[in-house]
């Protein structure tokens, strides 16, 4: 039978490469988005109003599902925002708005589905993470927080949901060529801050990684992989063969050196 698959975040970007390759494969797909009316004509799957930060129409865009098909099978938690900006500099709403959309929204739609993959005594969960959440990242702290906590959050769920044939399992992508630029928050570069120029540098860098980043549809064709695979890792990384590296070097150099290159990385004196 085919897997019914719940996408958030899947009218653009990363999400709509997922949803289209795994339509092709023979899933039957359900995308979200705020404003599902903007892109349905642009998707080859289904897409329903979903907003993260509203619980209610998480439990309405699941329980449709459900009603149509009877079951869901795989969730991946895609929606997500991007957020730049020197910590100090960065307004409190701003940071909120990060975490509840990248670390809580996730939370609320896997609360939201689990009594169904319960019942059914299965179910994939995939969250989309970041590699960004693997370090503390200058100008890029609360994205790479929010990241992170929802790599250990990921970590925590699997084990609680393994007694019910549930698996969970983080993706972690690197740079992508998307419109993630376009809709992420950025932090004024303030004429008067005593970060303008750092941050001015590491910000046109950040935005020339995402213009030069990778096909989406790599990243879709691994999370289809892990889809099939009956014994899926915790943690998957995807993205150039340096950034996937760089985690390696975390782990192995001393905190020192490895804060010593990213500063050299970044152009941070």
């Amino acid at each position: 039978m085919s897997k019914v698959v719940l996408i958030t975040g899947g009218s653009s970007g990363i999400g709509k490469a997922i949803g289209e390759y795994l339509t092709k494969k023979g899933c039957i797909v359900y995308g979200t988005s705020r404003s599902p009316q903007k892109y349905s004509d642009s998707c080859s799957f289904s897409l329903l109003r979903l907003d993260v930060l509203q619980p209610e129409s998480i439990s309405e865009a699941v329980s449709e599902i459900i009603k149509k098909e009877g079951k869901l099978d795989v969730v991946i938690n895609n929606a997500g925002v991007g957020i730049t900006g020197p910590i100090e500099e960065t307004p409190s709403e701003e940071i909120k708005k990060a975490f509840e959309t990248n670390l809580y929204g996730p939370i609320e739609v896997i609360k939201a589905v689990l009594p169904q993959m319960r019942q059914q005594k299965s179910g994939h969960i995939i969250n989309i993470t970041s590699i960004a959440g693997y370090m503390g990242l200058p100008y890029r702290g609360i994205y790479s927080a929010s990241k992170a906590a929802l790599e250990i959050t990921t970590e925590a769920f699997r084990m609680e949901v393994q007694q019910f044939g549930i698996k969970m399992t983080n993706v972690a992508p690197g740079d992508f060529a998307t419109n993630i630029a376009a809709g992420r928050y950025h932090a004024p570069v303030l004429d008067d801050s005593p970060y303008k120029t750092a941050y001015s540098n590491t910000l046109n860098m950040m935005n020339e990684h995402v213009d030069q980043g990778e096909d989406p549809k790599k990243m879709a064709a691994v999370v289809y992989k892990i889809i099939e695979t009956g014994n899926p890792r915790i943690h998957y990384k995807v993205g150039a063969s340096l950034q996937k590296f760089s985690i390696v070097l975390k782990r192995i150099l001393p905190d020192k050196v490895y804060e010593r290159m990213l500063l050299k990385h970044y152009k941070i004196k």
